[in-house]
């Protein structure tokens, strides 16, 4: 509660430039249940056109880290999502658009064995939905840095994106903790499909080494490595986004 207070107080400050927050809610669904949470989740999109907001792009977990879905949300920021304007104007938009918030309720709770979430900041909203629109699965990469290191993680991650767009490779949307779980950034690529996400770079070897000096790594070799040096742990998710 201290930390969520903190943070309101820095971010209700105005800023001439904010990235957007998402709030990113992980969730493994109770035995038998995945396909009826899924659908539970879909069915209050109506819910954020009502109320004029971006609906979240769901993520449906196929192999990786223990959750079944990532509901990712852009809320603005903190202090609007928490605020009391905003509070009434989703319960007029429950209204307006005949959703049973309480039932939807009472079924998460029933539907949802474990539930993690985090407030992150991210690249522009518009990005992440054409992006999302346009592809049928993602990879994602969640990370808890070492202490002293969060900078040094961020710094990593840019790098490795300048890597990628060098080797004509999809470039991974980046998000940093705000406030939440312990986790410090998670990262998400986004694919056609599997295939997509597989295929072999389609720059040669000493090509590759070039894009990766250039980028800031000894090698191509040593991404992985570099990567790691800043890390107390680090999960990775390979599943399909959720229409």
């Amino acid at each position: 509660m201290l930390t969520l207070i903190a943070t309101l107080a820095v971010l209700g400050t105005p800023a001439e430039v904010a990235p957007p927050v998402y709030q990113a809610v992980m969730m493994r669904a109770a035995p038998g249940r995945l396909l009826d949470l899924v659908e539970l989740v879909k069915s209050r999109q109506p819910v954020y056109r009502a109320a004029g907001e971006a609906a979240p792009v769901l993520m449906r977990h196929a192999q990786g880290d223990q959750w079944d879905l990532l509901v990712l949300t852009p809320i603005g920021s903190i202090a609007e999502h928490f605020g009391a304007e905003q509070q009434i104007r989703w319960r007029s938009a429950v209204r307006r658009a005949g959703f049973d918030d309480e039932s939807f309720a009472r079924r998460l709770d029933e539907w949802v064995s474990w539930r993690e979430e985090l407030y992150v900041t991210g690249p522009p909203v518009a990005d992440v939905e054409a992006a999302a629109a346009t592809s049928g699965y993602f990879h994602l990469e969640i990370f808890q840095a070492l202490a002293g290191m969060r900078d040094s993680l961020m710094a990593e991650r840019a790098m490795e994106n300048d890597f990628l767009a060098r080797t004509g490779k999809p470039v991974n949307f980046i998000f940093r903790k705000v406030t939440g779980s312990a986790w410090d950034a998670f990262t998400i690529g986004f694919y056609r499909d599997l295939q997509h996400y597989a295929e072999p770079a389609r720059v040669s070897p000493d090509d590759e080494d070039r894009a990766a000096r250039a980028a800031g790594f000894q090698s191509r070799n040593h991404i992985g490595a570099h990567l790691r040096r800043y890390l107390q742990s680090h999960h990775d998710t390979l599943g399909s986004v959720v229409r």
